[in-house]
């Protein structure tokens, strides 16, 4: 194992359960059993074929012969031939009807899309539990004052839950997509070389009824509720670069949150979790850094790119099917599933144990805020017979001078000092501190908070409560 490559994704990143969903077992049992349901089919419709076959094929689905396999395939070239061939040696009596009518990519193809579907499912369950964490994070946080930003820029004030439902709610959105994928796939079927579906106008000597039924009696067998309208010998690429894009759309969403998480630990505002024993630096014991918002960010780059392979694919293919789609797809929609399941393990375990430090959020908000409330403050003194005109004017030369103290000198922002040392103000310290409440200054955030959460993660967590509550122990 030390002297061959290995994918990280295999010994650091992605859980078993999705490497099981890509495995070689996974892969070829799928296909005994989408010949099983073929022979049956074939059966149901009249074709010569016995349920002691049927029978035979059923009792070796898992118990697959790799090294026949393997062997032969180096013989012949050709992975589903020597499956055949294989599967044909358990089975003396079916041999013969193994494949029958098929083409490869009755097998490839349908399994293709029977392990996109059980891994988008995985997604799904993965992508549920991290945004109801979210959820309780912003429903915990929503009346904590922080420092909102535009262009990197302190603007105004926002709470620590009201972004906490800007990260979820985009996950939502990615949610939305990814049902919506599940709902719509659809099995190749058997449509033979070409997708004509001539060998099997050949083997049921014209009767376009039972051709069709064979098609329906698979699908029902394998969990799906229909077969692509048409096709060539494969089913379309674009299902690939769809289901890509989808899994795209997660990365883009978490690398928004890991993004905001890494700025905020460099603000000392928030935290992910932080081991005991963790060394944040080999150079520097002091160090805290990152590690896990990191990664996140470097795995959803890699989907991010990796969504240019199959559409390159879906562009290329030639007319019918050419084979210059197989190489890549085995690689690249593999290692999109992969990444972004890796991409939510660590997401369940950041969510799951966020850390937020409400006071250095509260000084950097002080720090900020005489400037935000300048508004209020001149309204205030107005109302006690203040000129405006005059007033804005002051403001803004003692909101100059303050910030030079603090750009040029490093100095505390004094703009409320020298607002109260102003006699046109005509307020006292007291009364300006009454207006600096951050509470003040959040709009209808923790009103926000509570709606987002009753309208849209609390139907979520009623409708999959059954799922709820998934930990993820990262391996490193």
């Amino acid at each position: 194992m030390y002297d061959k490559y290995v994918s990280p994704f295999s010994t650091r990143y992605a859980s078993d359960e999705m490497q099981q969903l890509f495995s070689a077992e996974k892969k070829f049992t799928t296909w005994r059993k989408l010949w099983v349901a073929l022979a049956r089919a074939e059966m149901k419709m009249g074709l010569p074929i016995t349920q002691e076959q049927v029978d035979e094929l059923e009792a070796h689905i898992y118990d697959v012969n790799y090294e026949v396999a393997e062997e032969r395939e180096k013989l012949v070239r050709h992975d589903v031939m020597s499956h055949v061939y294989a599967y044909g040696q358990q089975c003396p009596h079916a041999k013969g009807i193994i494949h029958l009518g098929a083409t490869s990519c009755y097998v490839g193809d349908n399994t293709d899309i029977i392990i996109m579907r059980d891994a988008l499912k995985l997604v799904r369950r993965k992508l549920i539990n991290v945004i109801d964490l979210l959820g309780k994070f912003a429903q915990e946080h929503k009346a904590q004052p922080a420092l909102a930003y535009t262009h990197l820029q302190p603007a105004q004030l926002t709470t620590v839950g009201k972004r906490a439902t800007l990260w979820a709610n985009e996950l939502l959105m990615d949610l939305e997509e990814v049902e919506y994928r599940i709902a719509g796939l659809k099995l190749l079927g058997s449509k033979g070389t070409t997708g004509t579906q001539a060998s099997f106008m050949e083997l049921f000597e014209g009767d376009t009824a039972k051709i069709k039924e064979v098609d329906r009696l698979i699908c029902e067998e394998m969990g799906f509720d229909g077969v692509v309208p048409v096709s060539g010998q494969t089913y379309s690429r674009k299902i690939d670069s769809q289901v890509v894009c989808t899994l795209s759309g997660i990365a883009q969403s978490a690398s928004k949150f890991s993004n905001d998480m890494r700025i905020l630990q460099n603000f000392k505002e928030m935290e992910e979790p932080f081991e005991k024993n963790q060394i944040g630096s080999s150079a520097m014991p002091y160090k805290r850094n990152p590690m896990r918002s990191e990664r996140i960010t470097a795995l959803a780059r890699y989907v991010m790119a990796d969504t240019l392979n199959p559409m390159y694919t879906a562009a290329t293919q030639w007319f019918e099917r050419t084979l210059d789609d197989s190489a890549n797809k085995r690689i690249a929609v593999a290692e999109a599933f992969l990444a972004i399941d890796s991409i939510l393990n660590i997401m369940l375990n950041v969510c799951d144990g966020l850390v937020v430090y409400p006071k250095v959020i509260e000084q950097r908000v002080l720090r900020e805020l005489p400037f935000m409330a300048t508004e209020n403050i001149m309204m205030t003194a107005v109302k006690k017979g203040g000129d405006r005109q005059e007033l804005h004017e002051k403001l803004r030369q003692h909101s100059i001078a303050a910030a030079k103290v603090v750009k040029e000198e490093g100095g505390d922002n004094d703009l409320i000092d020298r607002v109260c040392a102003d006699k046109s103000f005509n307020l006292t310290k007291e009364e300006i501190t009454a207006v600096l409440k951050p509470i003040n200054f959040v709009g209808r955030s923790v009103e926000q908070v509570d709606e987002f959460i009753a309208e849209y993660i609390t139907p979520l967590r009623e409708a999959n409560s059954d799922i709820l509550n998934e930990k993820a122990e990262l391996s490193v």
